[in-house]
């Protein structure tokens, strides 16, 4: 059977093609356009966002509504508190959701919904910052704008040019875009981004070791000067497969395993001390290192299990292999 990419495609499937790769072309050349037309509004916009006490306000009607929607939630996502406000239900009572340290970011292809009139002239009334985003720099939109954000002019894609395409892919960049420079100029890290999204794939992925180690009386620990007859008892009942040995400080010299008994089997294993048995030095992770790499490590390594330490090497945690698997980092 031939390769989805060998099929041989007839006359009819090549034009579908064709209409597919138009969409892609033209949307493409209207992004690239779209990167060289931001100027010092975007970063006005970047900055009324980054400084707003409030929350930001995104709204849109028809298909700038589902695109508004997208925004609020990506901001909201990435540290920049965000909402998205239906046009037609904030004239019937959702205004009042709207605070005055708000700002506000409106979304209308052509600057004329009619929907939009009272959350503009609620942002008026209320000295609240407009950012509008549209095509049409002479629009109604555009004229209330305290920052205007021009689309490109590029048409939309298609044989009869009316459809939402082009201009909705457009404002979904442009809200990207702002969402993107905001988190930067605030700072904003993996760890925060983590807060964010503790469930899904997402969340997983931005997991860090102390978040899964094993602590306090479950660590399997040992003396430097303890036998090996307890050292032993320890790992039977830690059940890890190994003890970390540490100095009367409580500082970690070494680690025992099962490998490590195997190489020592023979008589008076069991009256020998763990220092005269353990390998020192070994490897350790720290408490805030991203759960992904330590798999990767624990992989290329072959490991399967490794103590975490804190600053001054005591033993504050141990990992293994298993706890990473449980809780879907692949």
């Amino acid at each position: 059977m031939p390769h989805a990419a060998q099929t041989i495609l007839t006359a009819d499937d090549a034009s579908i093609l064709a209409s597919g790769q138009k969409v892609f072309s033209a949307e493409s050349k209207a992004l690239a356009l779209q990167a060289e037309h931001i100027n010092g509004n975007f970063v006005k916009a970047v900055r009324a966002i980054v400084g707003c006490k409030g929350r930001v306000i995104v709204t849109g009607m028809g298909k700038s509504g589902h695109i508004a929607r997208k925004i609020a939630a990506t901001m909201a996502s990435t540290g920049t508190p965000a909402y998205f406000v239906h046009p037609g239900e904030a004239s019937h009572g959702d205004l009042g959701m709207v605070m005055k340290e708000d700002i506000i970011i409106a979304m209308s292809n052509s600057g004329e919904s009619k929907e939009l009139n009272d959350i503009i002239a609620y942002a008026k009334r209320y000295a609240m910052t407009l950012i509008s985003v549209t095509k049409k720099e002479k629009s109604t939109l555009a004229g209330a704008a305290d920052i205007l954000l021009l689309l490109p002019n590029e048409p939309e894609v298609g044989a009869l040019g009316l459809a939402p395409t082009t201009s909705t892919t457009m404002t979904l960049a442009l809200g990207d875009a702002l969402a993107v420079a905001a988190l930067e100029m605030k700072g904003f890290s993996a760890e925060d981004f983590g807060n964010f999204h503790p469930g899904g794939k997402l969340g997983q992925t931005l997991l860090r070791v102390e978040d899964i180690m094993h602590s306090g009386d479950e660590l399997p620990l040992a003396k430097l000067t303890d036998t090996m007859a307890h050292v032993l008892v320890v790992m039977t009942e830690k059940r890890f497969g190994c003890a970390g040995i540490v100095d009367d400080s409580g500082t970690l010299q070494g680690i025992i395993t099962d490998g490590d008994l195997r190489r020592h089997m023979g008589d008076g294993l069991t009256q020998k001390k763990a220092a005269e048995v353990m390998t020192a030095s070994p490897m350790v992770f720290t408490p805030r290192l991203m759960a992904a790499e330590a798999l990767k490590v624990l992989n290329e390594k072959n490991r399967t299990q490794v103590f975490v330490v804190n600053d001054k090497n005591e033993p504050i945690g141990i990992l293994h292999i298993h706890d990473l698997l449980r809780v879907g980092i692949a």
